[in-house]
């Protein structure tokens, strides 16, 4: 049996079907993709980051907690855990104030999550690291400084 035959058989059936599905508007590329918020993540400046996220005015919170290392070596591979304990939290972003892009990630939670998340974020110089909640229309936020040694992002 030729495997080969096979193989290339099951994929131009299965680029068909794509194929179709697509041409019929089942299947729009875009269709994989959450909103997100372009201004936020293409700012330059932390200002901008935090007026794009809603979070001007946000009020310094002692219910969010930001769990990252006081120094890090590489700072390609900061790892950051944010914790809100204030109830109804529907969004956490995390910001680095010092990055040539100051807004790292945008979480929305839905359906009573928890408020947490973990992820590893990239940094390019020694800076806070500032955690934005929101939770019943309002924004809070907390931060922590990172020592970077190497930066993550070319620097």
């Amino acid at each position: 049996m030729n495997n080969l035959r096979r193989n290339v058989l099951k994929g131009a059936g299965s680029a068909g079907v794509v194929g179709v599905a697509v041409m019929a508007g089942l299947l729009k590329p875009g269709m994989a993709f959450a909103a997100w918020n372009k201004a936020g993540f293409e700012a330059k400046d932390m200002g901008g980051a935090m007026g794009a996220i809603g979070g001007g005015g946000a009020a310094a919170s002692g219910d969010i907690q930001v769990k990252a290392p006081d120094i890090a070596e590489n700072g390609a591979v900061v790892p950051v855990e944010i914790t809100s304990k204030i109830a109804g939290t529907d969004g956490i972003a995390i910001l680095a104030e010092k990055n040539g892009f100051p807004l790292i990630a945008d979480f929305k939670l839905m359906n009573g999550a928890e408020g947490y998340v973990s992820t590893r974020v990239k940094m390019g110089a020694t800076s806070n690291v500032v955690a934005v909640v929101t939770a019943g229309g309002k924004t809070y936020k907390a931060h922590k400084e990172v020592k970077v040694t190497i930066g993550g992002c070319g620097g």
